[in-house]
């Protein structure tokens, strides 16, 4: 099952297209702003913000010498979504936990977590937006993002309590799938 990607605010206003019913998620919303997260809310769409692979384009982008408009683009965005996903939060937008996992190498994906809840969720938001919120974009609830009857039993296991400190979910020390433990 796909979820449709909207072309709503991710552009700079003026070429700026706009959510409507059918759409599902928004992905990255880069430059969004009050008038996209009513949008969103009116219609039901959850956000997907990468809020945090802006700090690792800089950071390894600079050390590589990475093309200088990749790394203009980075820092002319990266700022102005965290600022947007901290005012969908506080407006009570449905979001997912979006990563751009093709930026940054497999397993640096829990590093989201603590972006979240530095721009506005509380652990426990951060959590089920990873989790049961990304089910209901998908339309799988009862299937992946909850423990019940009937549910793929997909779990991560984590030394330390999520909601005390999200950075735990940095650090997976074992992963069940469909109820069997597969690392």
């Amino acid at each position: 099952m796909a979820v449709i990607a909207s072309p709503m605010p991710t552009a700079p206003k003026g070429s700026r297209r706009r959510s409507g019913p059918g759409v599902r998620t928004i992905e990255h919303a880069s430059y969004l702003d009050a008038e996209g997260i009513e949008l969103a809310r009116k219609y039901g769409v959850w956000l997907d913000m990468d809020i945090y692979n802006g700090d690792w384009i800089e950071e390894v982008g600079t050390k590589e010498g990475w093309p200088a408009e990749y790394l203009r683009k980075n820092r002319e965005t990266t700022d102005v979504q965290r600022r947007g996903f901290a005012v969908a939060v506080k407006a009570g937008a449905k979001m997912t936990f979006g990563t751009d996992a093709a930026v940054y190498p497999y397993g640096l994906g829990g590093r989201q977590f603590a972006y979240m809840v530095r721009y506005g969720m509380t652990p426990m938001q951060a959590i089920q937006a990873a989790t049961s919120e990304a089910a209901r974009a998908l339309r799988m609830e009862g299937q992946v993002g909850s423990l019940s009857a009937g549910a793929y039993g997909d779990l991560v296991a984590v030394k330390g309590d999520p909601l005390s400190d999200i950075r735990t979910l940095e650090h997976v020390d074992g992963v069940i799938k469909e109820g069997r433990l597969i690392n």
